[in-house]
């Protein structure tokens, strides 16, 4: 991974600027414009649909075209899974209650209670990169000292989680299909329940009507690849964007929020079509700055900033290595493998 810090791209006044500082410039680009929005949205849902008609289509005709059909349905599932993250942020339209019930709906379709969901998410931006606020919206990572004081049954634990096929294939499933259907977290309040019970139902009645008209083959060759895929599609693209070496932690008394969010915040760099399908959630580090700014204002960003677009760069190629990465060492203040620790400290 490519990080550049603001003083080794631009001499003069902006090699000072903090995290802090960013947040008056990244203001100016916090009005979501309405037509561009609802255009958004409708190259999002109205491809989404048609690939499920064309998908339901298709099972008299070949279950292989089914399933394929399914497939690249899963890119547009993932793009409107960004779309209700923009809605969550109220950073869609203007009006927050037209933001509040397009997320709600979307929430239908990538089985996620928006209510809930905004909830805890607001936690992780409040909270990313803090040692002392780890639990809530965030993958768990340990210290190198809090790993090694532990009992060898749960480092065991902790290594089966960190595994990237715990992370990446069934924890998708559990997140996705066990953990949103209640309000994991806030389970205390009564607005959650409402938003995850009403979520659940109106996915079980849509369910039952597609196996009512399609039966088992229509959710297992439609349904299923389409929402698994998308949801590890996700989950890697949550991962890599705080997860990387260089990225920033800090005990409580030292953290800081826009540094937290500057710093320990990847910007992933993607091929058009895949930064188009993903919204330009790779451009983590401006997003987690400014989380006001539509998605699609983040490349006016990086056009008009060029110390925002040299930082934290990370290529496809590059994030491969971050699977590999476990803990948290304060001393040396980068991400380590299970390996790089051992050697360090052993």
């Amino acid at each position: 991974m490519t990080e550049t810090s603001n003083s080794e791209l631009s001499p003069g006044a902006s090699e000072q600027k903090t995290g802090r500082d960013w947040v008056k410039t990244l203001a100016h680009y916090r009005e979501p414009r309405t037509l561009r929005s609802v255009f958004e949205l409708v190259v999002s849902v109205v491809p989404f649909l048609l690939l499920w008609v064309l998908a339901w289509m298709s099972l008299s005709v070949s279950y292989w075209l089914t399933f394929g059909l399914s497939v690249a349905n899963a890119a547009f599932l993932l793009r409107l899974f960004t779309i209700q993250h923009d809605c969550g942020h109220g950073s869609f339209f203007k009006h927050r209650l037209l933001s509040d019930w397009v997320g709600r709906v979307i929430g239908v379709l990538t089985l996620t209670p928006y209510d809930v969901w905004r909830r805890t998410h607001s936690i992780h931006h409040s909270a990313t990169g803090n040692l002392g606020k780890r639990g809530i919206g965030d993958i768990h990572t340990l210290t190198v000292a809090e790993y090694a004081a532990l009992p060898r049954l749960k480092r065991l634990h902790y290594r089966l989680y960190r595994n990237p096929i715990t992370l990446f294939v069934f924890g998708p499933v559990y997140i996705f299909f066990v953990q949103n259907r209640v309000p994991v977290g806030l389970m205390g309040g009564a607005k959650y329940w409402v938003s995850a019970m009403a979520t659940n139902a109106v996915l079980v009645a849509a369910l039952w009507l597609v196996w009512y008209f399609g039966g088992w083959s229509a959710l297992l060759l439609i349904f299923l690849p389409s929402t698994l895929l998308a949801a590890a599609a996700g989950m890697w693209l949550f991962y890599v964007q705080h997860q990387f070496e260089e990225t920033h932690w800090n005990d409580d008394e030292d953290w800081q929020l826009h540094d937290a969010a500057l710093d320990g915040s990847s910007h992933y760099v993607l091929p058009q079509p895949l930064q188009w399908f993903t919204a330009n959630i790779g451009i983590h580090h401006v997003h987690h700055l400014y989380a006001r700014i539509p998605f699609y204002r983040l490349t006016e960003v990086l056009r008009d900033q060029p110390v925002l677009a040299g930082a934290n760069r990370m290529t496809i190629r590059e994030s491969i290595a971050c699977a590999r990465l476990h803990l948290w060492d304060e001393q040396s203040r980068r991400l380590l493998s299970f390996e790089q620790a051992r050697a360090l400290y052993s």
